[in-house]
C-alpha cells in the first residue's frame, strides 16, 4: 500500500471544524485544524477521494518542499534546486498561485513570478526547452505559501477551485459560492430527514447542495477535470475505483426539497442547473413571492436561504424587506427552523424575531452573520410545555 503523506485542504473562514469532520468521516488520519485550512494524512487514493467527496474544501494541496528564505534570490535558488522534471515535462504548462503573510515579502505576484522564472530557467538551462504558462488549464498548478520567512511549495491537486462543481451553467446576480452554500447547510444541521425549502432560491445552488447532502452524493461528481489528472502518477483505474466506492454510498430521499423565487428568470436558471446536476427528481422549483406563501408541508420544515444583498437590494426598502421576512416566517411558517445569511447588520434588527444563533462568516469579502430562527407551532411558551 502506498505510503501516506501530508496534505492541506483549504476552506472558508469558520468552516475549519466542518471540514475536519468531513475529512474524519472520509477516513483521513491525523486531522489538524488551521486558519482557513485543515491538514491531514492520506495516500494517493485518499487525495482522489478528498477532491471528489469534500463539500467544504476549496483546494487540496500536496506539500512537496518546505524551507526558510531570506530574500527573493534565496527563493529563486531553492526553487531552482528542486526536482521539477519529476512533476513536469519541458514542453508542459504550469501556473503558480502565491499566498504571502510576511513583513519581508509583501508582493504575492512577484513571488509567483520569481518561482516561475526559477522553474522555466531550470528546464531551459538543462534541456533547451522551457514550459509555458497556462493560467486556466495547466499541466501543473503550483502553490507557494510564505509565512514570515517559512516557505511551503505544494502541488495543487484540485486544479480549478472545488467550489466550481460543474453543474452551474446559468447564474443570476451575485450567485452564492457552492462551498459557502454547503457549509451553511452543514452548519444548520441539515441531514435530509425532513422537508427542505429555499424561499429565495436564485439559480438553485442551495437547493442542489441540500439534495446532494440528503442523498450523500459526492459534490464534485460533475466536475470536468481535477488538477491531478495531468500529473505524471495519474492512476485512472484507482480513481474509478474510488469514484465507484463513493457512488455506492448514495442513499434515497423520502422528503421534499422546494425552491421559490419571484423572478421568472431565476426560476429558469435554477431548473437548468438542477437538471445539469441530475437532481430533477428530488427538487421542485416554483415561481412564487415568498411573502405571499405559507407552509404547505406536514411536520418540521428546514429552511436555508440567502436573501438579496448589496447591489441586489438597491430597489428595495431594506427595513421593510427584512420585516416582511420576519412576519412571513412568524405568521405563515409554524414548525420551521429557518436559517439565512445577512451582510447588513442593521437588517437583523428589522426581522422582528430573536435569532437563537448568530454565526460569523464571510459571503465573498462581506462579513456576514448566519442566523437561526426557530418558528414554533403555537407560542414558544406552549412549545416548552409539551
Amino acid at each position: 500500500m502506498e505510503n501516506n503523506y501530508k496534505m492541506v485542504a483549504k476552506t472558508l473562514y469558520g468552516f475549519e471544524p466542518l471540514l475536519a469532520k468531513e475529512l474524519k468521516n472520509l477516513g483521513a488520519i491525523d486531522v489538524k485544524e488551521g486558519v482557513r485550512n485543515v491538514s491531514f494524512l492520506g495516500d494517493k487514493g485518499f487525495m482522489y477521494k478528498a477532491n471528489l467527496g469534500l463539500r467544504t474544501a476549496i483546494k487540496i494541496l500536496k506539500p512537496i518542499q518546505t524551507f526558510r528564505i531570506d530574500s527573493e534570490e534565496d527563493l529563486y535558488k531553492k526553487i531552482y534546486a528542486m526536482d521539477w522534471p519529476a512533476y513536469l515535462d519541458n514542453k508542459g504548462t504550469l501556473a503558480i498561485d502565491a499566498t504571502v503573510h510576511s513583513s519581508r515579502f509583501t508582493h504575492s505576484k512577484f513571488i509567483a513570478l520569481k518561482t516561475k522564472d526559477a522553474i522555466v530557467d531550470l528546464f531551459r538551462n538543462t534541456t533547451g526547452f522551457r514550459p509555458s504558462v497556462d493560467l486556466d488549464f495547466p499541466d501543473l498548478r503550483i502553490n507557494v505559501h510564505i509565512e514570515d520567512t517559512f516557505c511551503t511549495i505544494s502541488l495543487d491537486s484540485s486544479g480549478q477551485s472545488l467550489h466550481k462543481r460543474g453543474y452551474k451553467t446559468a447564474t443570476n446576480i451575485a450567485p452564492i459560492n457552492e462551498v459557502l452554500a454547503a457549509g451553511m447547510l452543514l452548519m444548520s444541521g441539515w441531514d435530509g430527514l425532513s422537508d427542505f425549502m429555499d424561499p429565495m432560491c436564485g439559480s438553485g445552488t442551495i437547493l442542489i447542495e441540500a439534495a446532494m447532502i440528503a442523498c450523500n452524493i459526492p459534490p464534485n461528481l460533475n466536475k470536468k477535470e481535477f488538477g491531478f489528472e495531468k500529473w505524471k502518477d495519474w492512476d485512472v483505474d484507482l480513481f474509478e475505483k474510488i469514484e465507484a466506492s463513493l457512488l455506492s454510498r448514495i442513499r434515497g430521499f423520502e422528503h421534499k426539497i422546494i425552491g421559490y423565487d419571484k423572478a421568472p428568470s431565476a426560476v429558469h436558471k435554477a431548473i437548468d442547473n438542477i437538471e445539469n446536476a441530475n437532481l430533477t427528481e428530488f427538487i421542485q422549483v416554483e415561481h412564487q413571492d415568498f411573502f405571499q406563501t405559507e407552509k404547505n408541508t406536514e411536520g418540521h420544515l428546514h429552511m436555508v436561504f440567502n436573501p438579496p444583498y448589496g447591489e441586489r437590494l438597491e430597489l428595495l426598502n431594506l427595513e421593510e424587506f427584512y420585516k416582511d421576512i420576519g412576519n412571513t416566517l412568524k405568521q405563515n411558517y409554524p414548525g420551521t427552523q429557518a436559517w439565512f445569511i445577512v451582510s447588513n447588520m442593521d437588517a437583523i434588527k428589522s426581522v422582528g424575531l430573536r435569532p437563537s444563533r448568530k454565526i460569523k462568516m464571510f459571503n465573498g469579502k462581506l462579513e456576514s452573520r448566519f442566523l437561526k430562527y426557530e418558528i414554533y407551532e403555537g407560542t414558544k411558551k406552549t412549545h416548552k410545555l409539551k
